[in-house]
C-alpha cells in the first residue's frame, strides 16, 4: 500500500502544528493528498521546437517551470492545463485567427497526453481526479483563458466542451466581445449580452466559470447570474497589494458565500520592479521562433538568466503564503486553493518551479491546518465546485 491509498483519517496524528512534527511528516502528508494547480500555462511551451513535457527542464536554463519529472519530484498530481489566447481585434478576422490558435493548442494538449498514456490522462469529471491519481498518472483537465476565440457563436463553446474543456474565463488582458477586463476599457459595464449568454451556456454544459482577469463589474455579474459556484483560477487579495488583478475582501466574501473558491496566484502580491535586461531582450524573444536551434537555445538561456537576476517583484515564498493565509482567515479553508500561474509569469523567490511546491504543504501544516484541510486547499475545494457545476448542468 502506498501513501496515496491511505485514508486521511489514518494521518490524523499529523494534524498538529509542524513544530510537533518532523520534515518527514510534512512530506508524508504532501504525498498523501491529491494536489492540483488550477492554472498551468505550460501547453504554451509545446510550441518550442524540441521541447517535450516528459524531459526534465530547469527554470534557470530555459525559463520553463513545469514538466513531468518536476511534477513527480514536487508531488503535483495534475491540474487545469490552459488554452491561452492573446487578445486581438474584436472582429471576424480576429475571431478566426484566435479560434485557429485555440484549436491548435487544444490538439497539442490531447497529443501530449496521447503520446504518453502511461504518464497522463484527460479528466472530464470531478470523480476522474482520484481515479487517475490512483493509477500513478498525472491529471489533465483542460481550461480556456480568454474565450475570445469563440467569436460570436456560442456553439463553439459546446464544441470545445465535447473535446474536454471543463473551465473557461471570458477575458484576458483586454476587453472583448464577452466582458470587460481588469485592464481593458469599460465597454459593456461588465458582461455584454453575449457574455451573459456565455454564462448561461457554461452552466448548461457543465463548465466551471473562471472570473480571473475579469473586471470587478464582470465578476459581480458572473457571480449573480451563474447558477453554480464560480472560481478565480489565479487571483490574489487586494488587501496585500492594490492591483487591478486582485479582488477586495468584500468580493472574496461574496464569492465564498456562493460556494466559490479563490486559487491564489503568485503574481501581483507586491509592486513590480524595473527589469531593464528582461525588457531589452523582449524584441529578440518575439522573433525567437525564426532562429536556428543553437541560437534559440542560447537566447532562451539568456532569457532565463535575466529573469532570475531581475525578478518581477520582491514577492517571496513568505509573501505568497501570507496571501494564502489572508484568504483562509477571511473566507475559510473551504474557499481557498492554489493557482500560481506556472509558465505564465508566475513563481516567486523561493518557489519558482513546480518541484518546490512541497514547501506550501509544509507551511500550511506549520500554520496548524490538518491534513484534511491541506487537501481541501490543494484539490478538494475546486473539485467540490466542479461537482456542483456538474450537478447544476445535469438539472438543466
Amino acid at each position: 500500500m502506498t501513501l496515496r491509498t491511505l485514508p486521511l483519517l489514518a494521518l490524523a496524528c499529523l494534524a498538529g502544528p509542524l513544530a510537533a512534527q518532523d520534515a518527514s511528516d510534512a512530506a508524508r502528508v504532501h504525498d498523501s493528498v491529491l494536489t492540483l494547480d488550477t492554472h498551468l500555462d505550460s501547453p504554451a511551451n509545446l510550441d518550442r521546437p524540441g521541447w517535450r513535457i516528459t524531459d526534465r527542464h530547469d527554470v534557470l536554463h530555459d525559463s520553463t517551470q513545469v514538466d513531468l519529472p518536476r511534477m513527480i519530484e514536487g508531488g503535483l498530481d495534475g491540474g487545469f492545463w490552459v488554452i491561452y489566447t492573446d487578445q486581438g481585434p474584436n472582429d471576424a478576422e480576429g475571431y478566426a485567427r484566435a479560434l485557429a490558435h485555440a484549436l491548435k493548442r487544444l490538439h497539442q494538449i490531447h497529443d501530449f497526453v496521447a503520446a504518453n498514456p502511461q504518464s497522463f490522462a484527460i479528466a472530464t469529471t470531478a470523480a476522474d481526479a482520484s481515479l487517475i491519481a490512483a493509477t500513478g498518472k498525472r491529471i489533465v483537465y483542460i481550461s480556456m483563458e480568454n474565450s475570445y476565440p469563440l467569436g460570436t457563436d456560442l456553439a463553439n463553446l459546446e464544441a470545445f466542451h465535447q473535446l474536454g474543456l471543463r473551465m473557461a474565463g471570458p477575458v484576458h488582458n483586454g476587453t472583448n466581445q464577452l466582458a470587460d477586463s481588469t485592464n481593458g476599457e469599460a465597454v459593456h459595464g461588465g458582461l455584454s449580452e453575449l457574455g451573459k449568454a456565455w454564462v448561461r451556456e457554461a452552466n448548461r454544459l457543465g463548465i466551471i466559470i473562471d472570473a480571473s482577469h475579469a473586471a470587478d463589474s464582470s465578476f459581480d455579474q458572473m457571480l449573480e447570474l451563474s447558477k453554480a459556484p464560480i472560481i478565480l483560477s489565479h487571483s490574489g487579495p487586494k488587501a496585500l497589494h492594490d492591483h487591478p488583478r486582485n479582488l477586495d475582501d468584500a468580493r472574496l466574501k461574496a464569492l465564498a458565500a456562493k460556494g466559490g473558491v479563490i486559487q491564489i496566484n503568485s503574481l501581483f502580491l507586491s509592486p513590480d520592479k524595473p527589469r531593464p535586461t528582461v525588457e531589452a531582450l523582449l524584441p529578440q524573444m518575439a522573433a525567437a521562433a525564426d532562429l536556428a536551434p543553437e541560437a534559440r537555445a542560447a537566447l532562451m538561456a539568456r532569457w532565463a538568466a535575466a529573469n532570475a537576476a531581475e525578478p518581477r517583484s520582491n514577492t517571496d515564498f513568505n509573501r505568497y503564503m501570507q496571501a494564502i493565509f489572508h484568504c483562509i482567515d477571511l473566507v475559510g479553508v473551504d474557499h481557498v486553493g492554489i493557482g500560481a500561474d506556472w509558465d505564465g509569469g508566475g513563481g516567486v523567490i523561493g518557489l519558482n518551479q513546480i518541484s518546490e511546491i512541497p514547501r506550501i504543504t509544509e507551511a500550511l501544516l506549520a500554520r496548524g491546518l490538518t491534513p484534511a484541510e491541506v487537501e481541501k486547499i490543494w484539490s478538494g475545494n475546486v473539485l467540490r465546485v466542479m461537482a456542483e457545476v456538474e450537478r447544476v448542468a445535469a438539472k438543466r
